[in-house]
């Protein structure tokens, strides 16, 4: 069945009351998070973890990549009407956006991040679903060597990509390895790291960690700031329609920035920071005119908005390309999505194509529902979005608190449940304060297993022969893949002028 007969059977299952009903519930929550700086898709999808388990696989996993692209363009409301970005991949959008908003254009500018996350958002979900069959067909061919490669690929890549150092950053892949490692031997039926517990023989539950290191680790972080800065929400000023001369301005930069965010996403980067950041960089050294003069001067171009929204949008959409096809996570929350499909008993890879075709190509087709949802949600109600900057934090991280613990109590049932929550919020806070990244935390605790297994399994294939890792080709491209992507950012940080930063090495989307 070729991808066009697989796309329209997914849009059968995406147009399902009930899948409609969560793409819904996605964009409405992701939009929302977007907006409230500090929280971001990934501690929402963490949060929803544990009570997504009554939702079905299909239902959840729509709304997890529904809070994705909302939170991508929920994050653009506050960085331009505050100059708070939301969402770290927004950073680049508080640039110009807020010099328009202060030029009395905040709704134009608004206007055309609506429309560039929903250019963006749509026509990389059409890359996403030209792109997966053929990378379904490349791992098909990967034995234990190759998929080990890959498991080193996404640890050192998370690594170097997550937090301000890579000391930090492995690290935190240590600490999520030795999480992972925790419970029943599968091959031996031993314990290992239970330390008698008898709770942590059935291992630790990847709801608990995530919910923990996200949620509460942010709710201490928050409530240990002894200062409180109060926002002034600035008011939506103009229509928030464009022009056709507006449109025209922007045709070009979503192109550019679709294009950008849709070949990085998928790269182990970290997320949509980079592309995001090289969109900007493009559209105001190819200014000409009106827009050289605005980029220049104090009223902010239109083109700086539109080509970084659009990127952002993309790249969560190629972030899904190796999460569906080699389970895969290049961002927090990629992370915290392959651990939704664990919890339903699902390994994203090659046979998930093939066993489980109606979530993949469901969830493909949902993307495109979700992006028109977006454009018919933020146009006309971007105002009620701005009102939940309102929200006092106190209330707001209260409410986290007290939601998390509700969804681990009711997924778990116990009160050692509750205790390791506590412990790894208090883990999350301790990185928090110190900058170390959590991001890997996750990917080690995910993938150290998977990774543990394809090594196991091709030793005993080799009888115990260890040079089985480095005898495929495509294993040593990987290798070199991974030591290019940690040694690669040292390189260009040592050859950048001091004080310059051009590179946002931080781990929210």
């Amino acid at each position: 069945m070729d991808t066009f007969s697989l796309l329209l059977n997914g849009l059968s299952v995406a147009f399902e009351p009930m899948n409609l009903m969560f793409a819904f519930i996605g964009v409405v929550l992701g939009t929302a998070v977007g907006v409230m700086p500090g929280i971001g898709p990934a501690l929402t999808v963490a949060l929803l973890l544990p009570v997504s388990l009554s939702f079905g696989a299909t239902g959840s996993l729509i709304m997890f990549a529904g809070i994705y692209y909302g939170g991508m363009y929920g994050g653009a409301i506050s960085s331009i009407l505050l100059n708070t970005p939301g969402e770290t991949a927004s950073i680049m959008t508080a640039v110009e956006g807020n010099k328009m908003a202060r030029d009395g254009r905040g709704g134009k500018a608004l206007g055309a991040a609506a429309i560039g996350s929903f250019f963006g958002g749509s026509f990389a979900t059409l890359g996403l679903a030209v792109v997966a069959p053929f990378m379904v067909m490349v791992a098909l061919s990967f034995g234990p060597a190759e998929y080990f490669a890959l498991m080193v690929l996404s640890f050192m890549t998370v690594s170097a990509a997550f937090g301000g150092s890579i000391i930090r950053g492995l690290t935190a892949l240590f600490l999520g390895l030795a999480i992972g490692l925790v419970g029943i031997d599968k091959l031996t039926g031993q314990a290992r790291m239970a330390f008698g517990v008898a709770e942590l023989r059935d291992n630790i539950s990847i709801a608990i960690v995530a919910v923990g290191l996200f949620a509460v680790g942010e709710t201490l972080y928050i409530a240990s700031q002894k200062h409180n800065v109060i926002d002034k929400v600035e008011a939506i000023k103009g229509s928030v329609w464009l022009t056709w001369q507006d449109l025209k301005r922007c045709i070009r930069p979503y192109i550019r920035g679709t294009l950008l965010g849709f070949s990085f996403g998928p790269l182990p980067t970290g997320g949509a920071e980079i592309p995001t950041f090289l969109s900007y960089s493009t559209e105001r050294k190819t200014a000409k005119g009106v827009a050289k003069e605005e980029f220049e001067g104090p009223k902010g171009a239109i083109e700086g908005v539109a080509g970084p929204e659009a990127a952002n949008n993309a790249s969560a959409a190629g972030t899904l390309i190796p999460l569906l096809t080699l389970g895969l996570p290049t961002s927090a929350t990629a992370a915290i999505m392959l651990a939704g499909f664990q919890q339903y008993g699902l390994q994203p890879g090659p046979l998930l194509f093939t066993n489980n075709p109606d979530i993949v190509w469901g969830l493909v087709a949902s993307l495109f529902i979700a992006n028109l949802m977006l454009v018919v949600l933020n146009l006309p109600f971007v105002g009620i979005w701005v009102k939940l900057l309102m929200i006092p934090r106190p209330w707001l991280y209260a409410g986290i608190l007290t939601f998390a613990t509700l969804g681990i109590v009711g997924a778990e049932g116990s009160v050692f449940a509750l205790v390791l929550l506590l412990a790894f919020g208090v883990i999350g806070f301790v990185m928090r304060r110190f900058g170390y990244p959590l991001a890997p935390v996750l990917v080690g605790t995910i993938l150290g297993p998977l990774a543990e297994e394809q090594l196991r399994r091709g030793l005993m294939i080799n009888r115990g022969d260890w040079t089985f890792l480095f005898t495929s080709p495509i294993a040593l491209t990987i290798y070199a893949i991974a030591i290019a992507a940690v040694l690669g950012p040292v390189i260009w940080r040592a050859m950048q002028p001091k004080g310059k930063n051009t590179v946002f090495a931080m781990d929210g989307d």
